[in-house]
């Protein structure tokens, strides 16, 4: 009897289901939606790769990485409202980098596709991938860099708001 009772033990426990294990994750519906050959057609190849498919531009190579210029930097693919210019700083990582963004306009994720987690920053209107954020950012303000690719952003200098 003592024979069958561990196989019998172990075939219920891996038997059993939680309640999270049978739910999927629920998907966000965003305000803005488009399909797949819609973001294509509207977009750059650059910023379609970045914000539809979380690609990564080569650092130093976006032209928003050493603009100086008063204003508000806007979702690529949506125009959101995303970070004001007084937030921007020189991280000297090859990215624009803000210390804080508009946040009813981000959404903060995980994102695992490097084999650690990292926390992924996206438009909360239409789901684009805009970067990341770390804790390296200058101390005397948040702590925090969110270090955006430029091809996921449009700029509105101040002065044609």
């Amino acid at each position: 009897m003592k024979k069958y009772l561990l196989p019998l033990v172990f075939a219920l426990l891996v038997s059993c289901r939680g309640n999270s294990q049978g739910k999927k994750a629920q998907k966000k519906i965003y305000k803005i939606i488009k399909t797949d050959a819609e973001w294509k057609s509207s977009l750059p190849a650059l910023a379609y790769d970045v914000l539809r498919h979380a690609a990564t531009e080569r650092p130093y190579t976006g032209p928003l990485n050493d603009n100086k210029r008063e204003g508000t930097y806007l979702c690529g693919g949506c125009k959101a409202p995303l970070y004001e210019s007084q937030y921007k700083y020189d991280s000297k990582s090859g990215w624009p980098s803000f210390d804080r963004g508009i946040e009813e306009n981000l959404e903060y994720d995980v994102d695992y596709k490097i084999g650690y987690p990292r926390s992924e920053l996206k438009c909360n209107r239409c789901g684009s991938h805009l970067g990341h954020m770390f804790d390296d950012g200058p101390k005397k303000t948040t702590g925090q860099r969110h270090c955006i690719n430029s091809a996921a952003l449009t700029f509105i200098p101040k002065d044609e708001k």
